[in-house]
């Protein structure tokens, strides 16, 4: 399962771009996000950029759940593995079986198999259901944590509008390293996961 899902990328992109926008009228404490390379917090500029990309390979929050949604994937997929080698080893007893079975009996087996791989089928359709559902739950959380953030630190740092940039999606085509504040932001990030992580 890869780091920053396509969906992932998207959701953060649409965050940056459009809900920081107006990030003087935002309310709150203000994060405590020391400068790094790029924008500083004695830059006169109004507009800068963060590489979605490489706050979701580094930011630390989003790396532990895409680790939990991976692991719960992997266990989701061995459970319907195993399940469905189970139903294959009966389809393989009957079929051994089934010419020496009376009629009844066949037409009842194969009843029954036909309802548990129907049940089968419900099972994977509702795992996957189930998978969606969580990484979308995980997702918004994500896009929460770091719309909060992004929020207060340009407020904090006096900047009016934040872009995003990231490979194969972006709405910014070129920018100047300077005006590059991922650095930054991971580190915000990070520092305040790992002081929410400690409580």
């Amino acid at each position: 399962m890869k780091t920053a899902s396509i969906f992932t990328k998207l959701t953060l992109g649409l965050l940056i771009a459009a809900g920081v926008s107006a990030c003087k009228q935002g309310s709150g404490s203000t994060a405590s996000a020391p400068a790094a390379s790029g924008a500083t917090a004695d830059s006169k500029e109004s507009i800068v950029y963060i590489n979605s990309d490489t706050l979701l390979a580094k930011y630390n929050y989003a790396k532990d759940i895409d680790q939990q949604l991976s692991d719960k994937g992997k266990a989701a997929q061995s459970d319907l593995q195993s399940k469905g080698e189970a139903f294959q080893r009966e389809v393989a007893e009957y079929q051994k079986d089934a010419n020496t079975m009376p009629a009844d009996q066949r037409q009842t087996t194969e009843q029954r198999l036909s309802r548990e791989q129907q049940q089968l089928q419900t099972y994977q359709q509702n795992a996957t259901a189930q998978f969606q559902n969580d990484k979308a739950t995980e997702d918004a959380k994500l896009y929460d944590k770091v719309d909060d953030f992004v929020k207060q630190y340009a407020k904090q740092k006096g900047y009016k509008l934040v872009l995003t940039y990231s490979k194969g999606g972006n709405a910014v085509l070129y920018g100047d390293a300077s005006l590059d504040i991922t650095a930054d932001v991971v580190k915000g990030l990070n520092d305040s996961y790992t002081k929410d992580s400690s409580k």
